[in-house]
């Protein structure tokens, strides 16, 4: 017998209690049949981050991960998708993989990641060599994410990291200040770009930039539930909110 909500799949969501972003980004993006419960990793709203506090604040997410799994587990989800991108990225591809593989182990079943997903969906979109990344995390971090990126074949030309000073500051950011960041970060060296940071709000605004810059822009929690349903055999296509949903 099937949930008479999640008849096709229940998905389980993990992501920091401080983000407030990938819940209704996830929603927006469910096609019916699939159902998405949200389970929250306990995160103190870090205040003053820096390059000096950003990783071991991010680290601190990493360690709740696992209870925030078991939790989840409670209601029988088939799959779990991950609303979280920094720790995916850490110590690169091989980070991501250990990571994905720590997680499955736990709750024995398959997780979507932010990194491994927005990898995927760069190759889907094809000819994508070169890449610009937006994040709301510190230059710190964003060696993190060039360092993953650099793995997995893409060269990264440029980066802006926004620096938000507390966890709940990054759902702060206005359309003014990310679309000029786009600007900044597009060029005729670029092939597509990409934005990580799952509370950064993203998914409408890089579907409307995919059409004045004529290039993927790929936001994460975009790729990530993606990632998520065409691994679960779910192709239904989705309009306005970007290629990937639309085309793939």
């Amino acid at each position: 017998m099937r949930d008479v909500l999640g008849w096709r799949k229940k998905f389980g969501v993990l992501g920091p209690s401080t983000n407030t972003i990938v819940q209704p980004d996830f929603e927006a993006m469910r096609p019916v049949g699939i159902t998405n419960h949200y389970s929250r990793i306990f995160t103190p709203d870090a205040q003053a981050v820096s390059n000096e506090s950003f990783r071991s604040g991010a680290n601190t997410i990493a360690e709740n991960v696992v209870d925030a799994v078991k939790s989840v587990m409670t209601c029988k989800p088939d799959y779990l998708v991950m609303g979280m991108s920094a720790v995916t990225f850490f110590e690169g591809a091989k980070g991501a993989d250990a990571f994905q593989a720590k997680v499955e182990d736990v709750s024995g079943v398959k997780i979507s990641i932010g990194s491994h997903a927005c990898a995927a969906a760069l190759k889907t979109c094809g000819g994508v060599k070169r890449i610009s990344i937006l994040s709301p995390y510190w230059p710190v971090m964003n060696t993190e994410v060039a360092r993953y990126f650099g793995d997995m074949g893409f060269t990264v030309v440029r980066d802006i990291p926004l620096q938000c000073r507390s966890w709940t500051n990054i759902a702060e950011q206005t359309t003014a200040t990310l679309r000029e960041a786009l600007r900044k970060l597009d060029g005729d060296d670029v092939d597509a770009i990409v934005q990580v940071g799952t509370n950064l709000s993203m998914v409408r605004l890089a579907a409307a930039a995919e059409m004045w810059l004529g290039k993927p822009v790929i936001a994460i929690n975009t790729a990530t539930y993606w990632h998520a349903l065409r691994a679960n055999g779910v192709n239904d296509r989705i309009e306005g909110l970007g290629r990937l949903l639309e085309e793939f």
